[in-house]
């Protein structure tokens, strides 16, 4: 029996990030039919519906995503073996997810002297909080993440690399905060489900036997900020997000118990890392991060 070739594979992935035919062949320079031949025999090969048609979208279907995990990883994996027997330089894509946090406070200065040393990989990142990363990257769907403690993700490698400080951060005209009761029936401004430094806020209000009157959700610091300046609500955010948003002022800064304050950030990855990703964790060295092997991650809280 003939093996799925990866070019099928590509063409499908590509399908998938371009979001339809049109923008896929444009990205592939192919024709727009012979991208939707090339589907058509996927599925024909596998004997399942990759998608179903919604309005004038095209949407995976379950079996579409299951092919979706499984191409990612084999593509993945022939970039890895292409990258090996190379004597050049590092190339290709490189997909990292990060925290918001992370994201904008820590690693600009890392990518840029990555891209600096290695200008033959694009890296691709994208955001999100500690659950979904972790479920990307066992899904194969990024190469590595920077997600925040605490978390369990079985199977999957971590090193830390980043010390955080979390501080609570209120309207600058709140009273003085030293317990959980006194931010009792307040707001709690914060990422989504997954995101684990929501978790710590809601652990503290639980040590408590308290619950925040309402939880509103965000995707950006700067939006929590300018809430919390407005006197919205309450939020735990690293320090170092503060002092890259000049945010310091605007806000009331209130110091957390030390369980609660210190706070690591890790860089996970799934099996072995690639050539791309070992560099990475070689720059990340260089400036000072990261000087812990790679490990299985021990359980910890669930994301």
């Amino acid at each position: 029996m003939r093996s799925l070739d990866l070019e099928s594979l590509e063409i499908f992935r590509t399908v998938v990030r371009e979001g339809g035919v049109v923008r896929a062949a444009a990205q592939l320079n192919r024709v727009q039919s012979n991208v939707t031949t090339r589907i058509k025999q996927l599925e024909e090969r596998l004997g399942v519906a990759l998608f179903r048609r919604q309005g004038r979208s095209l949407v995976l279907s379950a079996e579409g995503e299951g092919l979706l995990v499984h191409a990612e990883r084999l593509l993945r994996l022939a970039d890895e073996v292409e990258t090996a027997l190379r004597t050049g330089p590092a190339r290709g894509p490189l997909r990292l997810g990060s925290l918001e946090s992370t994201a904008g406070s820590r690693l600009p200065s890392v990518l840029s002297r990555y891209h600096r040393l290695h200008p033959g990989v694009v890296i691709e990142l994208s955001t999100g909080t500690t659950g979904a990363l972790l479920r990307k990257v066992a899904d194969y769907r990024l190469e590595a993440a920077f997600v925040s403690e605490p978390f369990s993700a079985p199977g999957l490698n971590a090193r830390p690399v980043f010390d955080e400080e979390l501080v609570l951060v209120t309207a600058r005209d709140h009273p003085p905060v030293a317990h959980a009761a006194d931010l009792a029936r307040g707001t709690l401004l914060a990422f989504s489900q997954g995101c684990s430094y929501r978790k710590r806020l809601e652990d503290w209000f639980g040590s408590a036997d308290l619950l925040p009157e309402r939880v509103l959700e965000f995707a950006s610091y700067p939006a929590i900020i300018a809430c919390v300046a407005a006197g919205t609500g309450c939020a735990i955010v690293p320090r170092s997000v503060l002092e890259s948003l000049r945010a310091s002022d605007d806000v009331a800064m209130h110091e957390l118990p030390e369980a609660v304050r210190r706070n690591r950030t890790h860089l996970v990855w799934h099996g072995d890392a690639s050539p791309a990703l070992r560099r990475l964790m070689a720059v990340l060295e260089e400036a000072g991060a990261g000087s812990i092997p790679g490990r299985p991650v021990e359980a910890s809280t669930p994301p």
